[in-house]
């Protein structure tokens, strides 16, 4: 509650800090006029009429120019605060107003951090979200050849956008190539190879290197590009796995007689691991699901440390197929571990475990009735936490919205991972009777119990601000992006809004009854000026005329 409360008392302080800016222009140019009026040294009664005479010589044609000309200030107003909003996701005018006006009117700037913040636990904070921005290489990304391209054949959409092909390019460079390549011709080539942004010279390249030597990173991109069905693939993989099982046992004896033999044997055991878990999943695309956990599991004990390609969540993936649920548990137990990174495979995974205990049974009414028991609180908590972690994940389990093809790279808690996870585990949640039924009956309770994720998170840290930006280079531009939280207009965007169709509407009515809307124009007028009447005769009763003359004249 005190949070709320503070937030509405922020929202609260930026309208007045606006509104008084605007009052205090309006006002100005109000004063400019009467200067502009008054600047003869005349008895202020005299002014009074001249201004009054002055009013009643204006025309409708003045009022309808006035009321246009505002009219059309505040729409211009309107449609730039409308494309800062959209493109920056917060309002220009309170966004100035917030910077600079209210240090002035003794606000105090609430991004500012304090001292105790910078040296507490905020400092982490921060470092979680800057890891938690990061882009990470989906574990189960799909074929080039065999998947992507084909559906650019079927419906003429690119599904991959060109940063996220930019990053797969990083990958490669990174994970095939080493210092040494310029030593043997066909890694040289290969090296070249994966720096190409056409496919063609890619795959151009890929032969070549394949004429000179039996390379494996050539068949890699042969596999991954060329080939058009999962069968190709694995026999390219499989051609590839000889070549590079015995790149693997050279440079093993070699690792330790330098630094560049000991990256090269870096490089060999990144194209193995690789081949291995590529093949892999062919096997599971194929059907052959228990020869493909078995390839993941030998994997996992040969090459333990290199966590980097996330097997575990094929393996997770896979053991689900199988409907292994005790297999999975025990992965879950191995890889759902507060030191380590979470996703949302492991938090999703596990809500689904729990709620398969008890969601053929359950019933929203009778839970209303007698209460959740321990059980149903359990897998409730468990759906609550994996829904803090990626809120986007929801609404594609639920068929809300419609899914794509999953990018190459995904963004932690972004909606370009809710694609991944959802892409391939919508069928598991399917399988396990009531479970999605259970969750759109929970899901949403998730967020009573952050009403502010980007300041504060439960059980993770804060939401964090870059997902948005980041999955709309990840996801191609006919996928309309999930964002949370929600970004709610500002409250100078509907008062220009207001302020537009206002004045629109008075120089309309002004245009078609100019008689009826010159006497109300003079009446307001009158009424504006009657208290400004009033003090001036007042002062004036009060200073003598020669003071009032100096004035005037200054």
């Amino acid at each position: 509650m005190a949070e709320a409360g503070t937030g509405f008392l922020e929202q609260l302080k930026s309208c007045i800090v606006w509104s008084w800016t605007y009052l205090w222009t309006l006002w100005f140019f109000v004063m400019l006029f009467l200067v502009y009026i008054l600047r003869v040294p005349l008895r202020i009664s005299d002014n009074l009429s001249t201004v009054s005479m002055f009013l009643n010589t204006l025309t409708p044609k003045f009022y309808v120019a006035l009321t246009g000309t505002s009219s059309l200030i505040s729409g211009l107003i309107l449609i730039f605060e409308w494309w800062y909003f959209r493109k920056y996701g917060t309002s220009f005018i309170e966004q100035v107003s917030v910077s600079h006006l209210r240090p002035l009117l003794g606000g105090v700037d609430s991004s500012a951090p304090s001292a105790a913040s910078a040296a507490g636990g905020d400092a982490d904070s921060g470092r979680q979200s800057v890891s938690e921005c990061k882009v990470w290489r989906n574990p189960l990304n799909l074929f080039r050849g065999a998947e992507y391209n084909r559906y650019t054949w079927v419906t003429g959409r690119e599904p991959l956008t060109y940063y996220d092909m930019n990053l797969s390019a990083q990958d490669h460079q990174t994970f095939f190539t080493c210092d040494t390549d310029h030593l043997r011709p066909a890694d040289a080539i290969m090296q070249k190879a994966w720096r190409e942004r056409n496919p063609q010279a890619r795959i151009s390249a890929a032969h070549e290197a394949l004429e000179l030597n039996e390379c494996a990173t050539a068949y890699i991109l042969l596999a991954e590009e060329e080939a058009t069905t999962i069968v190709e693939a694995e026999k390219l993989f499989k051609q590839a796995l000889k070549a590079g099982e015995g790149c693997y046992r050279r440079s093993q004896q070699l690792q330790h007689h330098g630094a560049q033999y000991e990256a090269q044997h870096r490089r060999d055991t990144n194209v193995l691991v690789y081949i291995k878990r590529r093949l892999a999943m062919c096997a599971r695309k194929l059907g052959r699901t228990r020869e493909a956990v078995k390839m993941m599991r030998d994997l996992m004990k040969e090459f333990p440390l290199l966590s980097m390609f996330n097997i575990h969540e094929n393996l997770l993936e896979a053991l689900l197929e199988l409907q292994a649920y005790a297999d999975v548990q025990a992965v879950l137990a191995k890889y759902d571990d507060i030191s380590l990174p979470k996703s949302a495979t492991i938090c999703y995974t596990a809500a689904l475990l729990k709620a398969r205990a008890v969601s053929d049974k359950f019933s929203p009414e009778a839970a209303s009735r007698r209460g959740l028991s321990t059980a149903e609180m359990n897998a409730v908590e468990a759906i609550h936490r994996a829904v803090e972690f990626n809120p986007h994940v929801p609404k594609y389990l639920l068929e809300m919205k419609s899914l794509i093809l999953p990018p190459e790279h995904i963004l932690k808690r972004g909606d370009s991972e809710a694609i991944a996870y959802a892409f391939f585990h919508l069928q598991h949640w399917k399988r396990v009777e009531g479970a999605l039924n259970l969750l759109h009956c929970t899901w949403e309770g998730t967020f009573r119990m952050i009403p502010y994720p980007l300041e504060k998170g439960h059980l993770f840290y804060p939401y964090p601000i870059c997902t948005e930006t980041a999955d709309r280079e990840l996801l191609p531009s006919f996928h309309e992006v999930s964002v949370y939280p929600k970004k709610e207009l500002p409250f100078f965007i509907l008062f220009t809004a207001g302020l537009c169709s206002f004045t629109a509407m008075l120089a309309l009515l002004t245009h078609q009854f100019p008689e009826l809307m010159g006497v109300f124009a003079k009446a307001f007028l009158s009424t504006l000026f009657a208290p400004l009447n009033f003090v001036m005769e007042k002062v004036e009763s009060i200073l003598p005329s020669s003071l009032w003359h100096q004035l005037t004249r200054i």
